[in-house]
């Protein structure tokens, strides 16, 4: 008999002595569990017909709670079992993925232990009983920190048992709504107490978004849809209309002239002018292409002017060219064949427009990536930052190094990972989930082409020294291999990790070894192979690779014990005096490397605040990725101070991975903020990031300051200072980071509408903005460098844009499939009439009653009963999250 089954029945045996003594019930022999060890049939049973249900309980923190881990903040869930089929086997276990790690856990059949990252394991007692049918067992855990979102929880629960095949619990599947096309997870209990749910903590003044509060907000919009048939976004530099709105009519097409300008750097923009529904002919009305190579200023400028008689484009360069064509699609109304008269001469605000793209966390796919560029083009974006490489996965093919995409490029339940990596995030365990994958050489010179023709530079990153568990274990496997076959050289050739490092860490996503080990010589051979590599794809298809981020961010603890990184300190050439410089060391060692390549640096703040200006090279790219009310602008300040290249990416506008909305059922990470809609991203100002604090709020929705005068320390040495005199920002970039964005209709939903707004501060100095104040300044909500004239032009411009989006520029993202997020709609009844707006009038919106079918809403309308209410896109094809009015 199986020992563990023996002492569970001499312990059945005791309680049934006892159990008689004390006059308590007898448990009959039928009740005696005869569990026996799972069978692959087993296995898939319990895949099909266990129900699991996650239900946060609390986000107030209990006496259970670890105080000296994370501020003693931690949130309880209930996880519950309900077998559809009894379960009489034992031995297997329940392998999942939760944000944070879980601290401690109640349950009398079940345990459950942190793994790495964000997995962990669930295995059974001894006291496992097994299921009857219908019967529910739980287990009570308490995780760090807080659960605001029901897309907190991850899907797709593996159950498994050695020698077996792993199987995805059907009912921890995410799903897809047929309306909206969004994922939705049905396992997760709704989120419903504003009491124990809805706050970080006791100050959070933060207040889920009702449809009574979006009325009020969308309210500032007015009643009546505006003109927009003269507006452009990106906003013009300067614009002259004609006074009489007179309009030209292009029915019977266009006629390109291209002049100077080749088809091949305009093709892209007259296709997308032809989709829109802009007809092409050789008696139509003039189109005129000039490169005007005496106006060599800023590179994208150019000249638009629309006639009585003909269009005339002019730039200094055929990039110029392209925007003009773009801004003439963006004059256009789609089903309208007529223009307005106007002149534009524009130009950029910043050089650097850009987008990152986070595949690496879970792979998007190169069509995903194509459809992107065409509308970042339309928009006069034109940088796309490609990240590549992170802890859950590597996605570029290097020739010479197959295992980074053979192991870094899938997850599966291997914890060997000589086969695949581990499952973070939900992956599964099928490799042809959508979420692995990776784009080979082919794929990558298809998109390096693609932005070529639209006139965007591509920037790819592969994230190290952290960040860069995929990597790590990749060349771990091609370690093993080659030590197998003997061929010791080459095993460790490029190996990152030091298998004697007994080091202990926990990133900031809680893996313990996921950073390269920059002590040694085969960490920098492994740099310099892929960078040679890339470098080489990028030539062959004419679109040089002038610059690479290195990433450099989140390096936290690693190395302390290496006895590699001991002897590397020991020595004094190396300059490095004790493990705090090392991922300064590297950061600088590999910007050299990069420079002999003849490419360009980039990196992270936080990875290139230590390093010394004079150990890089000339130019250096700085991403400035500070949370505004922890004091950003500081560090932003001290490294634009060295006259580097400063690409503001505030989370606090710029991650559009974070929530549109205060609402549990937004998708999101909101760990800067639970709100960053449209209308945010709109009103940041780039060039002045501390007046934020006169009227913006922290994540918890409470005022803070900015302080952007000089600080001194004891011995009276600056530690913080304003912008020197004449120092600005070379550009901006949005963020969509892919940790819970799981494919690529959840992209889109996440970066629009967003990307017009940030296409609008890229691009264009709005009136409202407030000039940065180089004497340096104190700010807070008493403080009125914002003024209240400022506000008002910022509100009536932030009108006409929410219009323009509404009327002409979503009709154009429908045109082209993308799946942009419709907003919910705000609403209130009063005396049994029904009133509700929209963000971006134009769009439509529906309403339903109870036992009815869903009915267009036109105007205020008597209604009875629970009322609920969406948002339709422009030729009614898709739908918005269904909201009730409350």
């Amino acid at each position: 008999m199986n020992i563990k089954i023996m002492s569970f029945v001499v312990s059945v045996l005791v309680l049934l002595c006892a159990c008689e003594q004390s006059g308590m019930t007898k448990i009959s022999s039928d009740e005696i569990p005869a569990l026996s060890a799972a069978t692959q049939q087993d296995i898939n049973l319990i895949a099909e017909t266990l129900d699991v249900t996650y239900r946060l309980i609390t986000n107030i923190p209990s006496k259970q709670c670890d105080a000296n881990i994370a501020d003693g903040a931690c949130f309880e869930v209930e996880l519950s079992f309900t077998a559809n089929q009894p379960i009489k086997s034992n031995n297997w276990q329940i392998v999942f993925s939760q944000i944070s790690p879980i601290q401690s856990y109640e349950s009398d059949e079940f345990s459950v232990v942190h793994l790495n990252g964000d997995l962990h394991q669930i295995t059974l007692k001894e006291s496992f009983t097994g299921f009857n049918k219908g019967e529910t067992k739980s287990l009570l855990f308490r995780a760090m920190f807080w659960s605001l979102s029901e897309y907190d929880a991850i899907p797709n629960y593996i159950v498994n048992a050695k020698g077996l095949d792993a199987k995805v619990i059907d009912s921890t599947r995410a799903k897809i709504d047929p309306d909206t096309g969004l994922e939705i997870l049905p396992f997760v209990a709704p989120y419903t107490d504003k009491n124990k749910q809805s706050k970080r903590s006791q100050n959070d003044a933060s207040q889920w978004l009702t449809s009574q509060d979006l009325y009020d907000r969308n309210a500032s919009l007015g009643l009546e849809k505006l003109d927009v048939s003269r507006q452009i976004i990106p906003t013009p530099k300067y614009i002259e209309l004609n006074a009489e709105n007179k309009r030209l009519d292009i029915s019977s097409g266009l006629t390109v002239q291209l002049n100077n300008v080749t088809e091949q750097d305009v093709q892209v923009a007259l296709v997308r002018l032809a989709t829109l529904g802009v007809s092409f002919s050789n008696a139509g009305i003039p189109l005129k292409l000039t490169i005007n190579e005496n106006d060599q200023g800023i590179i994208g400028a150019y000249t638009l002017e629309v006639s009585s008689d003909q269009i005339a484009i002019v730039a200094g360069e055929a990039s110029g060219v392209f925007n003009g064509l773009q801004s003439l699609a963006s004059l256009y109304v789609i089903d309208s064949q007529q223009l307005s008269l106007i002149t534009v001469r524009d130009e950029p605000h910043y050089q650097f427009r850009g987008l990152l793209v986070d595949v690496a966390r879970n792979f998007h796919s190169k069509t995903f990536i194509l459809r992107l560029l065409d509308q970042m083009a339309a928009y006069k974006l034109n940088k796309l930052h490609l990240h590549l490489g992170d802890d859950e996965g590597w996605r570029l093919a290097i020739p010479s190094l197959p295992e980074l995409t053979e192991i870094g490029g899938t997850r599966c339940l291997d914890f060997s990972e000589q086969q695949c990596l581990l499952p973070q995030l939900g992956a599964g365990v099928d490799p042809v989930n959508p979420v692995n994958g990776y784009f080979s050489v082919a794929d990558y010179q298809d998109i390096l082409k693609a932005a070529s023709a639209r006139h965007i530079q591509v920037i790819p990153s592969l994230d190290m020294p952290g960040h860069s568990r995929a990597a790590v274990k990749a060349m771990a496997a091609r370690y093993n291999k080659y030590s197998i076959l003997e061929e010791t050289d080459k095993a460790k050739q490029f190996l990152l990790s030091e298998a004697t490092d007994p080091t202990k860490y926990s990133s900031v996503q809680f893996y313990n070894d996921n950073t390269i080990n920059v002590c040694l010589e085969s960490s920098y051979a492994f740099v310099k192979e892929v960078m040679t590599q890339v470098k080489a794809m990028h030539d062959e298809v004419g679109h040089p690779l002038s610059r690479y981020h290195i990433g450099a961010d989140e390096t936290a603890g690693a190395w302390l014990e290496s006895p590699a990184c001991k002897d590397f300190i020991a020595d004094p050439d190396n300059g490095v005096k004790d493990a705090s410089g090392l991922a300064a060391y590297f950061v600088e060692r590999v910007a050299g490397i990069l420079f002999e390549l003849g490419i360009e640096p980039a990196a992270w703040s936080d990875g290139l605040e230590h390093t010394k200006k004079a150990n890089m090279p000339p130019v250096v790219q700085a991403n400035a990725w500070g949370h505004l009310p922890w004091g950003a602008h500081r560090q932003t300040h001290e490294l634009a101070n060295r006259n580097w290249q400063i690409v503001v990416s505030t989370p606090d506008a710029m991650y559009f991975d974070f929530p549109y909305e205060t609402d549990p059922k937004e998708h999101g990470y909101y760990w800067a903020s639970r709100h960053t809609n449209t209308e945010k991203v709109f009103q940041f100002m780039p060039d002045n990031l501390p007046v934020h604090a006169e009227f913006w709020l922290d994540r918890e929705d409470n005022p803070y300051v900015a302080d952007d005068t000089i600080k001194r320390d004891e011995q009276g040495n600056i530690i913080a200072q304003p912008l020197q005199p004449g120092r600005t920002f070379y550009g901006l970039q949005g963020q969509l980071w892919s940790e819970n964005t799981r494919s690529d209709a959840m992209s889109e939903h996440k970066i629009f509408p967003r990307l017009f707004a940030l296409a609008e501060r890229a691009w264009y100095l709005p009136n409202w903005a407030v000039p940065y104040n180089y004497q340096g300044a104190r700010y807070d909500q008493s403080t009125h460098a914002f003024s209240e004239q400022k506000r008002q032009l910022r509100d009536q411009a932030w009108q006409l844009f929410a219009n323009t989006l509404g009327q002409k520029e979503l009709p154009k993202l429908d045109k082209a499939q993308i799946q942009y997020r419709l907003p919910t709609i705000g609403a209130v009844i009063k005396d049994g009439i029904l009133r509700a707006n929209v963000a971006f009038p134009g769009l439509g919106i529906e309403y339903l009653e109870a036992g009815k079918d869903w009915q267009p809403y036109l105007q205020p309308v008597a209604v009875t009963g629970n009322i609920k209410v969406r948002s339709r896109s422009s030729y009614g094809r898709r739908f918005g999250r269904i909201t009730a009015v409350n």
